[in-house]
Order: structure tokens, then C-alpha cells, then sequence
């Protein structure tokens, strides 16, 4: 049995690195759906059936938890496979099986309060004192879920999504650091001049993102507060383990790197960020 990890393609690394160090001792199975990737501009019912295609592949590889380390699947997926189709698959396996995202982490750690934490509503409108911004796939911005449900605990931060299409693709196919820099640049300064000012705040709102996550810094002015997605999930992922201690993660440390695209050596910006080349075998 293993901690699964599903992502579009490579951007879940992020997540996935940062959980080994977490839980060096659990077996992990990355899955990358690069036949089918970017998921930001797909319709919601395509990225729906994508996502439980791919979740159903690493259950049958052994995953007993698998993190959906893709915004996008998350933000449209996630609800629906946990409410009408995970208890089918825990009856089909005989085991318990569960498909956790990413949104509920970084939420938290962007509003400093649990999940379950509810503000009252005031009949007065507060003005907010902090701005939020999110960089992220159009369809997740589009959800308008880091909106909606920061709002719902905090009524003092403004949050605005900007959708950085095709960045997701350009880091996926390994694109110059030049390149992706003016993309970056760009998204950067299309939301100082929406808002009229840069951001207090920044979520990286796509795994691939963190993958260039120091030229979001360097776009941003200095000491501007960036939530990185990885140790938000790792942090909560500890958390909901402890409270569920059924789950059968293995204890052998494997690691194994699966694809629904071409197999083998992936980019040399994924080794870069990586540590060290990796290899992805067929799914």
C-alpha cells in the first residue's frame, strides 16, 4: 500500500518532494497524466472523468490515499469523486480509500484558520485590509473557490484570481527560464493593474507554479508573502494521518514515477528543481 499523488503532469512534484521529506519512511505512486495535460482550459465534466481515471489507476497500483496535487482537479473534481464515487471505490477495493486536493490546505494556511472555522457575517461591510492574490489555471479561476471560501473566514482579506493561461504548458514542456520569466512578469504586473497595486499576499494556485516559484518572487516587491502549496498539504496531510491511522501507507520507502504520456527521462527543469533526473515509467 502507498500515498498516491495525481497530477496533470509534472507540476505535483512539488507537492510530492515535500511530502517524502515529510513521511520519508511511506511508499509513494506519482501519477502524471501528460496525455492529457494541461487540465486548465478543459471543460469541468472532462477534468471530472480525467481525475477519477486517474485516481482509479493508482488505486488498483496500490494507493490508499491519493492528494489531487493539481489545483484545477481539485477545485472541480474533488467534491463530486468524494461524494459519489470514493465510497463506491473503498466497497470495490475492500480497503479503506479516500482522494484528498490541495485547496483546503492552502486556504488555511492563507487565512491562518482551520477549515471548519466559520465567520459571522457583519451587516455592515468591513473593508478589507489585505489583498489576496491568486496566479492560477483559468479553470480554476473560473471555480472562483479560493474567492468563495476565504471570504467565508475571513471578511478583512480581498482575494483576486488571475488565470495565467498556458504557463502550465510552458513549464510542462521544460521552456527557457527566459521565457517563462516574461509570462511570469506579465501575470505579475495584469494584476497590479487590476487591483491597482500589488498583492500583501500571493498563492501560487498551480503546482507547476512553484516550479518557478522564485520568478514569482522576483516579480513580486520585495517581502510580499508567498503560500507555498507543498508545505501546506504536508502539514495538513499530517494532520488528517494522525486522526486516521487506518489507512495501510507501506513502510518501505518506495518510490515509484508513473505517465499516461511518453515514459522515460522527463525535462531538464524538473531535474533542476527536482535534485536529480527522473524517470517515469507507462502507466
Amino acid at each position: 500500500m502507498a500515498i498516491g499523488v495525481f497530477d496533470s503532469g509534472v507540476g505535483g512534484l512539488t507537492v510530492h518532494r515535500e511530502l517524502t521529506r515529510r513521511f520519508p519512511r511511506r511508499d509513494f505512486i506519482y501519477l502524471a497524466d501528460q496525455a492529457n495535460a494541461p487540465y486548465g482550459g478543459r471543460g469541468g465534466e472532462d477534468i471530472v472523468d480525467l481525475t477519477r481515471a486517474g485516481c482509479e489507476r493508482l488505486f488498483e497500483a496500490g494507493a490508499s490515499v491519493i492528494v489531487l496535487a493539481c489545483n484545477t482537479a481539485s477545485a472541480i473534481a474533488l467534491r463530486r469523486l468524494q461524494q459519489t464515487w470514493v465510497p463506491e471505490a473503498q466497497a470495490r477495493h475492500g480497503r479503506p480509500v479516500n482522494v484528498l486536493g490541495i485547496i483546503v490546505p492552502t486556504i488555511e494556511a492563507a487565512t491562518g484558520l482551520p477549515w471548519t472555522f466559520e465567520a459571522e457575517r457583519h451587516s455592515e461591510k468591513i473593508e478589507a485590509i489585505d489583498v489576496t492574490g491568486v496566479f492560477c489555471t483559468a479553470a480554476t479561476a473560473m471555480s472562483r473557490v479560493y474567492e468563495i471560501e476565504i471570504d467565508k473566514r475571513r471578511e478583512d482579506l480581498a482575494v483576486f484570481s488571475e488565470p495565467c493561461p498556458g504557463l502550465a504548458g510552458l513549464i510542462e514542456l521544460g521552456a527557457p527560464a527566459e521565457e517563462l520569466k516574461v509570462v511570469v512578469d506579465d501575470h505579475v504586473d495584469a494584476l497590479r493593474r487590476r487591483i491597482g497595486r500589488h498583492p500583501d499576499k500571493a498563492i501560487l494556485g498551480c503546482t507547476h507554479y512553484e516550479i518557478v516559484a522564485d520568478l514569482f518572487a522576483a516579480a513580486l516587491p520585495p517581502g510580499t508573502t508567498v503560500i507555498h502549496q507543498p508545505t501546506a498539504v504536508a502539514d495538513a496531510l499530517e494532520r488528517y494521518f494522525l486522526r486516521h491511522p487506518d489507512y495501510d501507507l507501506g513502510s518501505s520507502g518506495g518510490r515509484e514515477f508513473l505517465t499516461t504520456g511518453k515514459p522515460g527521462p522527463q525535462s531538464d527543469l524538473v531535474a533542476q528543481f527536482w535534485g536529480e533526473p527522473l524517470t517515469f515509467n507507462p502507466a
